[in-house]
């Protein structure tokens, strides 16, 4: 199991790809997603996932991989896709050399759906707006888990730009029932797992109406 395997290697973190393969066991939309270590493994994955994709290192030791130019956008080719491969193993080294090759997903609402582990309340769900808007904004909802499907509807109604998920623009209003049991999971999954401190989905983007885990990190 993924999180016994972090615990005996003394791990805090799990790395990107295996914190979304936590959580889609338990039924959360991920990105389509393939670790590869050398460019063969590249060449495999590319065919699979195909373009546009998006790059990325896959350390668990990493965070704020933007910052350091380990994500690499929209990449087109076999050209890019052999670039961003060597530049982001030329930072990360041989140690951390697993790099994520993921699909591109496309889509102008970026939501996050968190866990924290409250010392007096245990685990606390979190929903609010995602991406650069987190820190800016700070526009959160939180609820103690375990939750219900009412109280997962009241936290995307509490949160002040609610209305980007209602049909706006040309957009599709996003779909409600799996919105609301992705943060009805995230109580669960707190429940479950005492040694997990920490759950954020960030962001959480809208492909249309269905939402989608771009970004994920678990904290033990």
């Amino acid at each position: 199991m993924i999180l016994e395997k972090a615990f005996s290697e003394g791990r805090t973190t799990l790395s990107e790809h295996e914190s979304k393969e936590l959580i889609k066991s338990y039924g959360i939309p991920v990105t389509r997603e393939i670790e590869v270590r050398n460019l063969q493994e590249l060449n495999e994955a590319v065919k699979t996932i195909r373009f546009p994709l998006v790059m990325k290192s896959s350390s668990s030791r990493i965070s704020h991989k933007s910052e350091r130019g380990l994500v690499k956008l929209d990449i087109r080719n076999q050209a890019e896709a052999d670039s961003a491969f060597k530049e982001i193993t030329s930072v990360i080294g041989e140690e951390d050399g697993a790099v994520l090759v993921q699909e591109m997903i496309r889509g102008g609402r970026e939501l996050m759906a968190g866990l924290i582990r409250d010392p007096q309340f245990g685990p606390c769900v979190m929903f609010g707006l995602g991406g650069i808007f987190t820190e800016i904004l700070k526009d959160v909802s939180f609820r103690v888990a375990p939750l219900e499907r009412r109280d997962a509807l009241e936290m995307t109604r509490e949160i002040r730009a609610h209305k980007i998920l209602e049909q706006v623009r040309g957009l599709p209003a996003a779909d409600m029932d799996q919105l609301v049991n992705i943060l009805i999971t995230m109580g669960r999954i707190g429940l479950e797992h005492e040694r997990i401190k920490e759950i954020d989905i960030n962001p959480l983007i809208l492909e249309g109406s269905r939402p989608v885990a771009v970004d994920a990190l678990v904290v033990l």
